[in-house]
């Protein structure tokens, strides 16, 4: 089973109300709405006198404008320039000062900020979160210069990673339409053309409350954190009014696609396919479910059917696995791979993996596999509750988009709602080659690549 992505379904909850008997994720979370429009999710955990707090801002990779690929993850970087009130640099040597770390990150969906402090610091980082919401300062000497970092960035993580390169053309080769197909980091060329006005134009457009969800999770009740939102966030206005996130959708694929890279770097070939599948927001009533259920089935861990077939039975494989990835705004991804043992090729790989998929899309899953996928659902829901920062993570990435805060509590229930026919029906409706893009990574002479 894939982690929990938590994401939203309007699957019913069973009627016969087995449903009393499964976890709820943070049963005691709870939701307000300050005046400005920020959204807040409380989390409470009193295992330990400790908060996480993290600001999701409705606004990712796929809404860069066209040809400005990359500005939402440039503009991340620039909000640890500073502000009038703080200059660079003091936030985050006042989070170190304390003990406490930090961070930020970029989706294709959204860009988010935290902070995990001691309970009594909860009012500071919140205070210096509230100032950078509307008061960063940002001009040449200050941008030009992280421009390059971002650059050096993508050659770190992209362009010296043959693997990252050829994921990143599967990705343009799933999405011919959609931005899921533009990398989050940037097209190298758009990010070298970046501006401050870029970057301060994004800042004025989604940086204002009303496109934002704070999540606080830890040792906090929900009068607290209100009484702390309300003397910080609750003082800034609102700057502006995000249109709603109405992207280009994706034709119906007519052709399966392969993406071969050839590296000298490459010391072990290596496999993979991805399928184009609704996401929990964009899918229909309990597809997104099913398909984290048939992902478990085919490639979760040694007993799944991929591993035992690849690896135990015929021994064409050294690893093999599936995950569905269904956490974003528009699309998710149903993905498989393998590594050939040995000499053997990636077609006779890719085949094995075929008849895998053929078999559970002729037959489907049997309802051993059912409930064994669902057991470990309800176990992955616990040991998630153990982790505060995931657990404001799992929050903040579902409601970010459009999820409500009891979808992400009971998504438990609705997976264990899903039937074989459930997963039957979206087997034979989404392991269709022609809507898939695989991958092959392999080995190169040292004279090039290809």
């Amino acid at each position: 089973m894939a982690a929990p992505s938590f994401a939203e379904s309007k699957a019913p909850v069973p009627a016969q109300t087995e449903a009393g008997k499964l976890p709820r994720i943070a049963p005691d979370a709870s939701t307000f709405r300050l005046a400005n429009g920020l959204d807040v999710v409380v989390i409470p955990d009193h295992r330990a006198p400790i908060v996480t707090h993290m600001m999701w801002y409705k606004i990712g990779a796929a809404d860069d404008p066209h040809g400005k690929s990359g500005i939402a993850h440039f503009l991340e970087h620039l909000m640890f320039k500073g502000t009038k009130a703080h200059p660079a640099g003091e936030f985050s040597a006042k989070v170190s000062e304390v003990g406490g770390v930090e961070n930020a990150f970029t989706t294709a969906d959204a860009t988010s900020y935290y902070q995990t402090v001691a309970k009594d610091q909860l009012g500071m980082v919140m205070g210096f979160e509230a100032d950078r919401m509307q008061g960063l300062q940002l001009t040449d000497p200050v941008v030009l210069p992280e421009r390059d970092v971002i650059l050096e960035e993508r050659r770190m993580r992209t362009d010296n990673n043959p693997g990252a390169q050829l994921s990143e053309a599967m990705d343009a080769a799933l999405f011919q339409n959609h931005p899921y197909g533009i990398p989050i980091i940037g097209w190298a060329h758009e990010m070298a053309g970046l501006t401050r006005e870029d970057a301060v134009g994004q800042y004025e457009r989604y940086y204002t409350p009303n496109n934002a969800i704070l999540v606080v999770a830890g040792d906090v009740t929900a009068d607290e954190v209100k009484k702390l939102a309300e003397e910080t966030y609750g003082k800034l206005p609102r700057r502006a009014e995000p249109a709603p996130r109405n992207r280009p959708k994706e034709p119906e694929p007519l052709t399966e696609r392969n993406v071969v890279l050839r590296d000298q770097r490459v010391s072990q070939p290596s496999w993979t396919q991805v399928y184009l599948a609704p996401s929990y927001t964009s899918g229909q009533r309990g597809e997104a479910e099913a398909l984290d259920i048939l992902a478990d089935v085919i490639g979760s861990g040694a007993t799944s059917r991929l591993y035992r077939s690849l690896v135990v039975e015929q021994g064409l494989a050294s690893s093999a696995g599936a995950y569905f990835s269904g956490d974003g705004l528009d699309y998710g991804k149903l993905g498989f791979y393998a590594t050939p043992r040995g000499d053997v090729s990636l077609d006779k790989v890719s085949a094995a993996v075929d008849a895998v998929l053929a078999e559970v899309r002729a037959h489907g899953i049997t309802a051993e596999e059912l409930a064994l996928a669902k057991k470990r659902t309800r176990a992955a829901t616990i040991y998630s509750q153990d982790n505060q920062a995931m657990l404001a993570r799992i929050f903040g990435s579902a409601m970010i988009n459009g999820q409500s805060l009891e979808d992400v509590q009971d998504w438990t229930r609705r997976v264990d709602a899903v039937t074989l026919a459930d997963v039957a029906k979206v087997a034979e409706k989404y392991l269709d080659k022609r809507r898939s893009v695989a991958g092959s990574l392999l080995p190169a002479p040292a004279d090039g690549r290809s």
